[in-house]
């Protein structure tokens, strides 16, 4: 059965940039950075300290995940800033707000109180955009105002 999730890929535009991006700005850990067998595809992934079973792999669109035409569609709907890569979790939004900031993360949503929590939205390097968000108290669990 299920017993979690492990991996969750982001797809890039420029593998370096993105580890840059990730590890520098962010403040992820570097956790794989390898080549896989005689593909050449390049295996990153990132996470953080504080959930070690966790990871992201930071991937560029194509093979051998992908064709060609739909790795370019990805690429476009990456660079336009159509995906949303996820949830990113504080425990302090305004202040990591204000250091992500510093460091030069661009941020399209201050923090902006919500039903489930405070939430700021970021795009990473290559057009991504990520939920920033410190839950209410009692964290998510499920139980969110239906008029969210």
């Amino acid at each position: 059965m299920i017993k979690g999730l492990a991996v969750s890929t982001v797809w890039v535009l420029n593998q370096d940039r993105a580890k840059e991006f990730y590890t520098e700005k962010l403040g992820l850990e570097a956790r794989t950075d390898m080549t896989l067998g005689t593909s050449g595809t390049r295996w990153l992934t990132v996470g953080s300290k504080d959930q070690p079973d966790v990871m992201l792999t930071l991937m560029v669109p194509g093979p051998p995940a992908l064709d060609p035409v739909s790795a370019e569609a990805i690429r476009r709907l990456v660079s336009e800033g159509a995906l949303g890569a996820g949830v990113l979790t504080t425990d302090d939004i305004h202040g990591d707000y204000a250091t992500l900031k510093a460091r030069g993360v661009e941020f399209v949503q201050a923090p902006q109180e919500r039903p489930y929590g405070t939430e700021a939205i970021f795009r990473d390097d290559s057009g991504n955009w990520f939920s920033f968000t410190q839950a209410r108290t009692g964290g998510f669990d499920g139980e969110m105002d239906p008029a969210c």
